[in-house]
């Protein structure tokens, strides 16, 4: 149970530039408190927890912590400069005496404690961060988005400590599983202020939701007593000017504060408008690998990313890749795209697929450039999205960005905004399988639930590697799990689903959805029975799908073609029906030639085995 406030907020103001940032904060953190920090990007959160942190100094207001209490400030980007290897770093201002912390911490998370700072990757750097913060065992801890580059293991073991935690903690993270496992009360940096829930994450969107139905209730009331105090100011407030110079002062001010209630709920209101066309319709089979194996030769010898992997991916699939930093997800996605030669086994993909990759390194983005160049490269002001002409504008304000910020340069973007420039990016091209490899890296809340509710009305095949149990959760059908040595484990449902499981063993493992379990495959009655074959007439009417199939595939992409003239119809309605009916029918003997392949398919697979 939390004890009495060690670190207080009192009225605290800032402005950056003309802009109030905050107008009046007051928060406090006590002893055993486990504070999630929310609010949209741009809000301030950052720089409200360094003005906690002492970092920098208020316009106003007072900032107070009990004496003696120290903090510890874990930085989105943490700062390596003047140390050369990790104990260094993670030992720099511990007592002699206290000195066994620094080795201590580093082992528990994983990390060498002579590795060279310059060679650490994103999740090392995330690593070596935590383990300073923990090993100084501080009265606060300050943390921002402290599990950004940490794979899933990584995220458990940072839950475990902060609930063994005995100070007080305020954190700020877009991982909303994270934060329902952790925190014990949500601070919401809203319009400059602060709004406080003295109960745990899960309560959060009910509680927010009915926060702003009571401003929506409180404008309608000023709105009324604004229409009162026009009319009475109607009918001739010149006459009584001395007397009556209070009342129109308190109408400007009813005026100024309409509209800044306003503005918060427009705000609160606007998000990020996601959308995404599924373009041309895919294949039934989207993705077929079959026995597929990739090893790289490392120094410290043979390292197998995939070995023996069989799997199908049907349009429509969802499917999930989550594990362990190094695992080989991002390699894996190469593989199944066709991307990365494997060592051994086939791959089959299907001949109308448009793709649209969003990677985690955002490489598509160039840091000179500027967003009206970044949406525009063709130039112009026009951006093509799905296909049909948007102003530069007005697509980059369904992104949440401003028109000022057309023309500043991407590398003077935030890590959530460059985020978001790469989704606008992505989402203008049609496609029918999207690969998104760790999209909600520094996405805040309010646009992770957008981007669930796109990816929920869109009917291509998605492809998602991410640390992100909730967002896992919620997109996918489907998640596949490396269980070492190149094995892949594929399970239905989430990230969830998966855990509950493997903790049960209701699932036996296997490398793909179209191989039985490995206990049935090694009966001996099978081994020894010969390989069977399919019947000549089964043989016969595959060899005919693989030609009707290209065939009806080409016709339906030439009838796409001739509808897409815009002045077809005008010119000929009765042609224009008729190629839109066969069009239908064309489609519908596609997907039975696909459906009737993959049994044909799967017999002979069986026969085989």
């Amino acid at each position: 149970m939390a004890g009495p406030p060690i670190a207080v907020l009192r009225g605290v103001t800032l402005t950056l530039g003309a802009t109030p940032l905050f107008t009046g904060v007051d928060m406090q953190l006590a002893r055993g408190e486990r504070m999630a920090l929310v609010g949209r990007n741009g809000a301030g959160k950052s720089t409200l927890m360094r003005i906690l942190g002492r970092a920098i100094e208020p316009d106003g207001g007072e900032v107070f912590m009990q004496p003696g209490v120290a903090a510890r400030h874990l930085l989105q980007e943490p700062d390596f400069s003047g140390f050369s290897t990790a104990i260094e770093y993670v030992s720099e201002g511990l007592d002699p005496d206290l000195a066994y912390r620094a080795e201590s911490e580093l082992g528990a998370w994983g990390v060498p404690p002579e590795l060279d700072l310059t060679k650490a990757s994103g999740g090392q750097a995330r690593r070596i961060a935590l383990a300073h913060a923990f090993a100084h065992d501080p009265d606060i801890l300050l943390f921002d988005e402290p599990t950004n580059h940490l794979d899933v293991p990584a995220i458990e073991l940072l839950e475990e400590e902060l609930k063994a935690f005995r100070g007080a903690l305020l954190v700020v993270s877009h991982d909303r599983r994270f934060l329902e496992n952790i925190a014990t009360s949500v601070a919401w940096l809203r319009q400059g202020t602060v709004h406080t829930l003295g109960k745990g994450y899960a309560e959060y969107e009910a509680w927010a939701e009915t926060v702003e139905a009571d401003e929506e209730k409180a404008l309608d009331k000023l709105n009324t007593q604004l229409k009162a105090e026009e009319r009475w100011m109607a009918r001739g407030v010149t006459a009584r000017r001395k007397r009556n110079m209070g009342r129109v002062r308190k109408l400007h001010e009813m005026r100024d504060e309409g509209k800044q209630r306003r503005v918060a709920l427009n705000q609160a209101a606007s998000a990020a408008t996601l959308a995404i066309d599924s373009g041309a319709q895919s294949g039934r089979l989207v993705i077929e690998a079959k026995n597929l194996s990739l090893t790289f030769n490392t120094p410290d010898g043979p390292l197998p990313i995939v070995n023996d992997l069989s799997l199908r991916v049907m349009r429509g699939d969802r499917l999930g890749l989550i594990g362990p930093n190094g695992a080989g997800k991002t390699t894996l996605l190469k593989l199944l795209l066709g991307k990365q030669e494997p060592d051994a086994g086939t791959l089959r993909l299907a001949k109308t697929l448009e793709i649209t990759y969003l990677d985690q390194t955002r490489a598509t983005l160039n840091s000179q450039t500027t967003l009206w160049d970044t949406l525009t490269p063709l130039g112009g002001d026009q951006v093509m999205v799905r296909g049909h002409p948007r102003h530069v504008a007005a697509y980059a304000k369904d992104f949440m960005f401003e028109s000022r910020q057309l023309h500043q340069p991407v590398g003077a973007l935030s890590g959530g905004e460059r985020n978001r420039l790469t989704l606008a990016v992505a989402l203008a091209k049609p496609s029918n399988l999207l690969i998104l490899d760790e999209p909600t890296n520094d996405l805040d809340i309010e646009t992770l639930d957008l981007l669930e509710d796109m990816l929920s009305e869109y009917d291509g095949t998605l492809l998602l590697v991410s640390h992100d149990r909730a967002f896992v959760d919620n997109v996918v059908t489907s998640v596949l799990t490396p269980e070492g040595l190149g094995e892949w484990l594929e399970t239905p449902g989430g990230y969830a689903d998966y855990v509950t499981q493997k903790k049960s063993g209701a699932v036996a493992f296997r490398s793909s959805a179209l191989e039985p379990a490995k206990s049935q495959a090694a009966q001996p009655s099978r081994a020894a029975a010969p390989a069977a074959k399919l019947s000549y007439k089964d043989q016969r009417r595959l060899e005919e799908l693989n030609r009707l199939m290209p065939a009806r595939q080409k016709e339906i992409t030439d009838i796409e073609d001739a509808m897409a003239d815009a002045s077809l119809f005008a010119k000929d309605p009765k042609g224009f029906q008729s190629r839109a009916n066969r069009l239908t029918a064309a489609r519908a003997e596609l997907e039975g030639y696909e459906i009737e392949w993959l049994e044909l398919d799967e017999r002979r697979d069986a026969l085989s085995r």
